[in-house]
Formats: structure tokens, sequence, C-alpha cells
């Protein structure tokens, strides 16, 4: 298990390099910072001289390796337009977004359980055509049209709930519908066809000939066994949630991450796009390995060398 870990690790310190590198040059091909920093009349000549004083009149390859020297040491730089640490802004914004995921996967997971269960055991039942008609319809919908749809129905028309902030409770409750709704989508789809391919096999059949209650048998030996392609699904799209988050948070005005890399994107501010990037970078990594360390839990026969 510890070399497993270790070789997954030392993949992920390649992974960052390629993906920093990557990222890095992209965004110098997208113009010079300093012509928006300055004013609109600013000339040809004070553009440069900014640029000088930015360090970004070195060659580009100079550029990375001083980004790369500061990131070894802890340091993401300071942000060209707010003037302060890049860890600073990342860490103001970041809780905003990671509490706004975990609602909308709270409520995925808390609607598509026992939808997709029971889909899959009323298998072509009306529950059944009506549990896939809106997992399909849910995932049809991009994430930015539902919230403009929500945010119309319940604070324009109805003004039962705010239309932006994070005040309250009630302001997380659109954002959360918002997101999770495609999370919910295709977490039923996944649950159900998981389901249904665990309720065929040989030792669900003999559990039910011996006796057990069909709630035992559903949740004791159906849904352990369809757990592990839910786990993954799961883990991917709290990652893709929080990733995703940038539409949400744009139309409903949310303080986080999606918020802020809008923000940097749209005002070349290079030090916050790429602190943005490594920190989900990081964040899928992880994600990804606790769900890979979690199938050994879920299944003894798994064993990592």
């Amino acid at each position: 298990m510890l070399a497993y870990v270790a070789r997954r690790l030392v993949q992920a310190v390649l992974i960052l390099l390629i993906l920093s590198a990557l990222t890095f040059s992209l965004l110098h091909l997208s113009g010079n910072p300093a012509s928006l920093l300055l004013p609109a009349d600013a000339t040809s000549e004070q553009i440069k001289n900014m640029s000088e004083l930015m360090g970004l009149d070195l060659p580009i390859y100079v550029q990375y390796g001083r980004f790369l020297d500061r990131l070894f040491h802890g340091d993401f730089g300071t942000s060209y337009r707010m003037n302060r640490p890049v860890w600073d802004i990342i860490t103001t914004a970041f809780p905003h977004t990671l509490k706004l995921g975990v609602c909308a996967m709270i409520f995925a997971s808390l609607l598509s359980l026992p939808l997709g269960m029971v889909a899959a055991i009323k298998r072509d039942s009306i529950v059944d055509l009506a549990a896939t008609f809106f997992a399909t319809l849910g995932q049809s919908m991009p994430t930015f049209w539902i919230a403009i749809l929500l945010m119309l129905a319940f604070s324009v028309k109805l003004d039962w709930l705010p239309v932006s902030g994070t005040g309250s409770l009630l302001h997380y409750v659109l954002p959360t519908l918002s997101l999770g709704w495609y999370s919910n989508a295709l977490l039923t789809r996944v649950i159900r066809s998981s389901m249904l391919e665990v309720l065929n096999q040989d030792y669900i059949r003999t559990a039910r000939s011996k006796g057990l209650l069909e709630r035992t048998t559903i949740l004791k030996h159906g849904l352990r066994n369809a757990s592990l392609p839910v786990i993954t699904i799961w883990g991917m799209q709290l990652g893709t949630v929080l990733m995703g988050s940038v539409a949400t948070e744009t139309v409903f005005g949310w303080p986080g991450i999606g918020r802020l890399s809008v923000d940097a994107i749209l005002g070349r501010d290079y030090p916050i796009v790429m602190g943005v990037v490594l920190t989900f970078g990081v964040l899928l990594i992880l994600l990804n390995l606790l769900v890979d360390l979690s199938y050994a839990f879920l299944d003894p026969r798994i064993a990592y060398s």
C-alpha cells in the first residue's frame, strides 16, 4: 500500500510540473498584463517600462524558472491587480467554493441514491421511467442555464430566495440546486445501472432463496457490491463540481474560486490563474488517490502493491 501511494505521489509531481508548464505557456500567449494595468491611453513606452518592472520582458523560460523557484519555497507569487500574496487570496476564496461544492454533492447524493435504487428495483416501471427521464434531462441542461432559471423563478418572480451573496443559509439554496443537479442526474444513472447489474448476480438470488428480507438483501448484498463504480463517479464529480463552479459562482455572485478565476483570466492576472490551476490539480490528484484507496476497504479482494 505504501509503495503504491509513493508511486502515485511521484507521478503527481510530474503531472503538476507538466500542468504548470502548459498553463504558464498558454497564459503568456494571451497578451501582456501590463497593458491592462495601465490607463487605456498609456503609451508603448509606459507599457514597456511596466513590463520591465514586472519582469515580463524576460524570456519565458526565465520567467517560468523564477516561478518554479518561488513555488518550491511555498510562494505562489503576488497578484498583479490586488497586490496581495496569491496564496492568501486563494485561501480566502476556496472555503466558499468548498462549502458550496460539499452542499451540492450532499444534495445530489441524498436525491440520487434512493432514486437510482428504486429505479433499479422497479425496473421498467413508472418510477424507473420517471427517474431515467429526469436523469437524462438533468444531464442535458447546462449548469448556468439552470442557475438563471432558478434565479428568475425563485428570486425575481416569487422573491423567496436571495439573488446573490453568502450571508445566510438561504443564500446556499439556489447555487446548491444549480450546481448539484447535474451530479444528481449522473449519479442516479450510475446507481441504477450498477444496481441492475448486481441484482442479476447469483449471490443475490441465493440470498433471496434463503429467506432474507428484501431490504437486507438490497442494502447488505446489493448496494455494497454496486458501490465501487458509484464511489468512482462520486469522487470525480466532487472534483468536477469544485472546478465547474465557475458559471454558478459568476451567475450568483458567489465569492469563490470560480469567480476569482474568471476575474483573473479577464484581467490577465497570471499568478492567480497559476495558483488556482495548481490548487485544483493537487485537489483532483488527491481525490483520485483517495477513491482508489477506498476500493480496498470496500472490496477485500482488491490489494495494492
